[in-house]
């Protein structure tokens, strides 16, 4: 991340309205409406405008009304925080005509992952604030499959909190600190070489994709490793990696690949956490604020080191 002094956002709290976005791709109505009332079970007031429903090719409406909504939603002070309904593709339309300095002058948690890592990263680069990678509304909120003790130790203020890790591989051992960023691998990629590109000194980068063949995770990993964004990463997280498998017949594994491609970086990497796409209980994890990773045979441990959002004084 940018050398910016971190700035949380106002803690979540049951009773809370909640805003939800359609920055990237348009989306199903069920699933939407689903997770309208998954939100209302979790005690939060969901607030949305009819033109969510727009759409305009794939995308969920014009650039401008996805603007706009982001915009004007993070302007209402009656909006405790913004979740994204899906990724798709279309964030990064969005880039090029935010106001980052009236979204860094009202601090307010946003909640996406998939796509949503180009407004993410870009955000908490531009203005120091803490973004959320996690579930959204027409899927895993939808679904019933978020990690909830994450999503509320994340959003309601814990000042300090363990990210479950079953299942989560030890690639390289190791222990360290910095600051947690990432997300989407290939949105990671498409950032570079842009206004936004993304900003991983001294970072323990989480990095996720779905439905990638192997060659292309190392072909984006050296894209990655030769634009010089892997020198200063303190730690590597992987997630689920979800149908990234290699074809049928190679005896090969995506984690061989992963380590061949960080082999200079004698920093820990583990594998699998459970964040964006995932088989189930996706994991809020918050974006820019300082954790550390222990990784040895006694398992994974991922600390968050302090608060991501401000509890309310009263």
């Amino acid at each position: 991340m940018a050398d910016t002094n971190i700035v949380r956002p106002p803690a979540l709290r049951k009773g809370d309205k909640v805003g939800l976005i359609a920055p990237a791709s348009s989306f199903s109505r069920e699933g939407f409406l689903k997770g309208c009332d998954r939100l209302r079970q979790m005690g939060y007031e969901p607030v949305y405008e009819q033109d969510i429903f727009e759409r305009d090719i794939y995308f969920a409406g014009t650039a401008e009304r996805r603007t706009r909504e982001l915009q004007n939603y993070w302007q209402r002070d009656d909006l405790a925080a913004l979740v994204c309904v899906r990724g798709g593709y279309g964030s990064n339309y969005l880039l090029e005509n935010l106001d980052f300095d009236s979204l860094a002058e009202r601090p307010k948690i946003l909640v996406g992952c998939s796509d949503i890592t180009s407004l993410l990263t870009a955000i908490a680069d531009r203005t120091g604030l803490v973004t959320f990678h996690g579930p959204m509304a027409a899927k895993d909120i939808a679904d019933g499959t978020l990690d909830l003790p994450s999503w509320i130790n994340a959003l309601h203020g814990a000042a300090n909190w363990t990210v479950a890790t079953p299942g989560v591989e030890v690639l390289r051992a190791g222990k360290v600190r910095g600051q947690l960023y990432g997300g989407c691998l290939s949105m990671l990629v498409a950032s570079l070489g842009t206004p936004f590109e993304v900003q991983t000194e001294g970072t323990i980068l989480f990095i996720e994709d779905i439905a990638e063949k192997p060659f292309r995770i190392d072909r984006m990993l050296m894209q990655l490793r030769l634009a010089g964004k892997l020198e200063g990463v303190r730690g590597f997280v992987f997630g689920e990696m979800l149908d990234c498998l290699p074809p049928k017949g190679e005896t090969y594994t995506l984690q061989q690949i992963i380590l061949r491609v960080l082999a200079p970086y004698r920093v820990p990497i583990v594998y699998g956490l459970k964040s964006g796409h995932v088989s189930s209980g996706n994991t809020t994890l918050p974006i820019g604020v300082e954790a550390e990773l222990e990784a040895a045979d006694s398992g994974v441990h991922l600390k968050i080191l302090e608060a991501s959002t401000l509890k309310s004084a009263t």
